[in-house]
């Protein structure tokens, strides 16, 4: 069964974002590695970050965390040595532990020397907040120093987007292209009822570029992995909320998938 949106399905934002994640990229591969071949290869690249604040993901990506245990009145703690009974307390929070994450991104690298020519980049909501954004945005930057082209994948609405720009347009979804040496960024916006673009991938010139059409791979990831099994389309979608125009819409699209 197929999304019932006809671009990103803001269903998947959730506890299924790891997976999505993890899918998209092979996919990703999948797609580019027939149009580079003989002269480049893609490779997926895993780097780890450490979540030191996942409490702010809690019921949203990591929806399997305790957060709070309620204690009757009539649970009493043990006396102490002296005697006293001493107040119980009302809650029992779990020491929230950083959260290991390990987030795939997709090198072009050329098959004669193994140097990095171009990198897909599809953001984690770790790297949408602190600490780990300030690392995002230096890794940014030493891309940019080393002349490889970035293409940026952003399908998440919550968090802060690494890159800032006064005339960056407020929309849910975005996919940006810096070309190695430019001093412009090419910028996809991507309303709710949007399908994803078909962007170019660059090489080296005079090599032609690649081309990712990520609507198809969005697609074909739902698809294989079946992602309808475990979404319950009647619960409200994960935060950030959306106005009551994109709510009806949703709604409508939802509806007639049925």
């Amino acid at each position: 069964m197929p999304s019932p949106f006809p671009g990103m399905d803001p269903y998947l934002e959730a506890g299924l974002w790891p997976d999505v994640h993890n899918a998209l990229a092979s996919k990703i591969r999948a797609f580019l590695a027939p149009q580079l071949r003989p002269k480049y290869a893609a490779r997926i690249e895993i780097y780890v970050v450490e979540d030191t604040s996942p409490e702010s993901e809690i019921a949203i990506l990591y929806p399997d965390v305790e957060v709070l245990q309620l204690r009757t009145r009539r649970e009493a703690s043990p006396p102490l040595q002296s005697g006293i009974v001493t107040t119980p307390p009302l809650l029992t929070l779990p020491v929230i532990q950083p959260v290991e994450i390990r987030i795939p991104s997709i090198e072009i690298r050329d098959t004669a020397n193994n140097v990095l020519v171009s990198c897909v980049e599809i953001l984690s909501p770790v790297n949408k907040r602190e600490p780990n954004l300030t690392d995002y945005r230096k890794k940014r930057q030493r891309l940019y120093n080393a002349n490889v082209h970035l293409i940026e994948i952003d399908l998440l609405r919550r968090g802060t987007r690494p890159f800032n720009h006064p005339r960056l347009p407020e929309f849910p979804y975005l996919v940006t292209l810096t070309r190695a040496g430019s001093s412009v960024m090419d910028v996809w916006p991507v309303k709710l009822q949007d399908t994803l673009p078909t962007i170019p991938v660059p090489l080296r010139n005079p090599d032609p570029h690649a081309v990712l059409n990520l609507q198809d791979a969005l697609n074909a990831i739902y698809d294989e992995a079946g992602y309808d099994l475990s979404l319950d389309y009647t619960q409200t979608p994960p935060p950030p909320a959306f106005n009551n125009e994109d709510i009806e819409w949703m709604n409508q699209q939802i509806q007639s998938s049925l």
